[in-house]
């Protein structure tokens, strides 16, 4: 029988918006449209569609806005003002609510919400039809103006925030960049922990990942991080800092992206293929969480699926997000009992949520 499935970081605005994929279609048809387009490496070979979750049970996710601020002489992609970036994020907003009209979606935003929706996934015989539970997270603070904005962002349901992305933000740093927090990094921080917005402490490089421990007292978790002891990089984290998390009952994610998973991927020459990288791989970075933890409570999925790649750089055993329900006999054969895998494919994630909204 399938797994309910919890996928903690879907880009699915970011799809909709920047990558012009029309999520409420079939797979097929959206890499079949943009199969002539080469803006993008993982044009025409995209894995997730509404339609995908429901065949692979993934009725819950959380959702993202994104959009990074960069200052001259940033070469990262983005845009040139924080009121520019904020402007992106609402149409990722309404996005989603559309997507809501629609019937498509539905927005979980309290646990009693939470609770419904998990009652009505498990309880379904077919579900074709049921709408798919997003809660709203924004990857990279730069968007947020001023606290008022971060208000603004709480009234629409927003409920976690990763500080930073890639590179030098307006409250943190992120990934390849180092850098502290700062006054507006520990401002931010305060208006969440008031709010109980969830800390997402992926990306944050080592330096800003301590500070903010160190100045977050609310609910924290790392919706898509691998491990360093696996793969050396400073996008993951090291066992110093999973112990960290640990002690704060945190949950992490499992992400998807193969430069993530394995050792020596090189972008743009390595393939699925050619490196041999599947869902054993992802595993591997699960099971380091549960055995670092000594149980299966604090390990989980963020796959990050279509995050700015497809399948020319994600396991070769996706074919689309439905093919997240062949990991529990991969779980299984490693010596995991049901209530283990079903913990790792949603409860972990459920039980997070269910303390951080008491």
């Amino acid at each position: 029988m399938t797994k309910l499935i919890f996928d903690a970081h879907l880009d699915l605005s970011m799809n909709a918006m920047e990558w012009n994929r029309d999520l409420t279609q079939s797979i097929t048809s959206i890499r079949e449209r943009e199969k002539h387009l080469t803006d993008q490496p993982d044009r025409g070979k995209g894995t997730v569609s509404l339609a995908e979750m429901r065949k692979g049970r993934v009725g819950l996710c959380v959702g993202t806005m994104i959009a990074r601020f960069v200052k001259p002489g940033n070469p990262l992609h983005g845009w040139h003002s924080q009121e520019q970036a904020w402007a992106q994020t609402r149409g990722q907003l309404a996005w989603y609510r559309a997507m809501e009209e629609k019937g498509e979606m539905i927005q979980i935003k309290t646990k009693d919400e939470l609770q419904k929706h998990i009652s009505l996934w498990k309880n379904a015989k077919d579900t074709d039809h049921l709408p798919v539970g997003y809660m709203l997270s924004l990857e990279g603070a730069d968007s947020i103006i001023n606290m008022h904005y971060l208000e603004k962002n709480y009234e629409n349901g927003l409920r976690a925030i990763g500080p930073a992305h890639y590179g030098p933000g307006v409250y943190a740093y992120g990934t390849d960049s180092t850098g502290g927090l700062g006054q507006k990094g520990r401002e931010l921080l305060k208006e969440m922990e008031r709010l109980n917005i969830i800390l997402d402490a992926t990306h944050l490089c080592d330096e800003s990942f301590w500070e903010a421990l160190k100045n977050f007292n609310g609910p924290v978790w790392a919706s898509h991080n691998n491990c360093r002891a696996l793969v050396p990089h400073n996008r993951q984290f090291s066992d110093e800092q999973i112990n960290a998390l640990l002690e704060r009952d945190a949950v992490i994610g499992a992400a998807f992206d193969a430069w993530m998973l394995i050792p020596g991927w090189e972008r743009g020459k390595s393939t699925p293929e050619n490196t041999g990288v599947s869902l054993e791989n992802v595993v591997n970075h699960i099971d380091h969480i549960c055995q670092m933890a000594g149980n299966s409570l604090h390990s989980a999925l963020g796959t990050d699926l279509d995050g700015g790649y497809g399948r020319e750089q994600c396991p070769k055993d996706i074919g689309t997000i439905a093919d997240l329900q062949k990991i529990p006999d991969i779980l299984k054969i490693r010596g995991y009992t049901e209530k283990d895998i079903e913990n790792i494919m949603y409860k972990n994630w459920i039980r997070f949520l269910d303390k951080a909204w008491k």
